[in-house]
């Protein structure tokens, strides 16, 4: 087990890299099961989860070989259609082997996903899609059991907005027999490359960015190469670490747009962006942070990704400010830690209201979930003296050695390893 040691109030230099993107990636993954043959996915992060989804594919057979942010998945020989408990459990993206097996196998049997301790996220809209599209499913002992001799193309509404079922829909879809039309689809840029990455397999799909995708169904899908994008939610994780320490810093992100409605909001707490190509500038020295509310949405919105990250901003800003998640209402485990940190935060509903301070002080902390782990690392690189933080495995699921970037930057950041749980 280890944990962080942070030595607060040091401020950031230089330019930093943002990893390839963690969603993106848990997604692209199993796609590569509806064709037969060798993928290569170019700039995959080298995070827990991808690990987690690299041992759940070789469990049904898929050979792999991972180094250098550079993974290759050899679908010649899947042997089996069952995704075990063990694998399933760390992470809910697991669930989303069930579209390609369906659809190419004609059975899948996944075990109910686990992953971060907050919910519920119910997969309700998962299974209703397969059922569309002609499965049959039975939940048993854990297990969701799907088959379909043929799935067939539908029309399939979303009532909520959903990345995942998007994702599960468009890989099913795309070996289906007729078209497919989904309305009230993601847009997220996840769901974008993922549709890309179909395209070059073979799949005929239009409307890709929208939120009306039609997907016509092929007999058969080939191998094919990726480029994974940039992580969005760790580029405004470091764009957050300068800020919070009044630092100039330069990030490398090809995405910027993809960021948007989080740039704007820190333009609006006082910070001075710069953006140029691929490079993000940014110059907090002297910055008094101001109190921006903000409200969680879906993409093109503020990400609920971001909720626990700027609420440790908020919590130097001058005034007060209300952060509501309208995604997760029941997201803020992170807020606790950061009151220990000396932090003004109540939560009411699914609001939290941030009155600022004028420092933080470093203490023993928890963390509970990935993004939560992150809004400690930047509170603890704000506070005075020393910040510990147990549990940082939650952190290791979604941010590359995130530590290393910070030193490299000039933060006092140590990993160490610890008995504590």
């Amino acid at each position: 087990m280890d944990k962080f040691l942070i030595e607060g109030g040091k401020k950031l230099n230089g330019k930093v890299k943002v990893s390839g993107a963690k969603n993106a990636s848990l997604a692209l993954m199993p796609a590569a099961i509806l064709n037969s043959g060798v993928n290569t996915l170019e700039n995959t992060p080298e995070v827990n989860d991808v690990y987690t989804m690299i041992k759940l594919l070789n469990n049904l057979g898929i050979k792999s070989e991972f180094g250098g942010h550079k993974l290759i998945l050899d679908t010649t020989e899947i042997t089996s259609q069952v995704a075990p408990y063990e694998h399933v459990k760390k992470m809910r993206a697991s669930i989303y082997v069930l579209g390609p097996l369906l659809s190419k196998f004609g059975y899948a049997k996944v075990s109910m996903p686990g992953g971060c301790a907050w919910g519920p996220r119910p997969i309700n809209l998962h299974l209703e899609a397969m059922k569309k599209l002609g499965a049959e499913i039975e939940l048993d002992a854990g297990y969701i059991i799907a088959k379909a001799e043929k799935l067939h193309g539908a029309r399939i509404h979303f009532d909520v907005s959903s990345v995942g079922a998007t994702g599960n829909t468009l890989m099913a879809a795309s070996l289906a027999k007729g078209n497919t039309i989904i309305t009230n689809a993601a847009v997220e840029p996840e769901i974008t490359l993922l549709a890309d990455y179909l395209v070059k397999m073979g799949a005929k799909i239009n409307g890709i960015g929208s939120n009306c995708i039609e997907i016509e169904g092929v007999e058969q899908l080939y191998p094919a190469d990726e480029t994974n994008i940039c992580d969005r939610i760790e580029a405004g994780t470091l764009i957050i670490a300068g800020s919070i320490t009044g630092s100039t810093i330069s990030i490398e992100f090809p995405e910027i747009k993809t960021l948007s409605a989080v740039f704007s909001k820190l333009e609006d707490s006082g910070l001075k962006l710069n953006y140029s190509n691929n490079l993000i500038t940014l110059d907090a020295s002297g910055l008094d942070i101001n109190s921006v509310d903000v409200t969680t949405a879906i993409y093109p919105g503020f990400p609920t990704d971001m909720q626990a990250q700027w609420i440790a901003y908020m919590a130097l800003a001058k005034g007060t400010s209300t952060v509501t998640d309208t995604i997760y209402h029941d997201r803020f485990s992170h807020v606790p830690e950061l009151i220990r940190l000396g932090a003004d935060i109540e939560v009411i509903n699914n609001s939290a209201i941030v009155k600022g301070v004028k420092q933080l002080r470093g203490a023993k902390v928890m963390s509970t979930d990935l993004r939560a782990s992150a809004s400690l690392v930047l509170a603890g690189m704000a506070a005075e003296g020393t910040t510990e933080i147990l549990r940082i495995y939650h952190l290791d699921r979604g941010y590359e050695r995130i530590e290393e970037k910070l030193k490299a930057l000039g933060a006092s950041i140590e990993r160490v390893k610890t008995t504590e749980f």
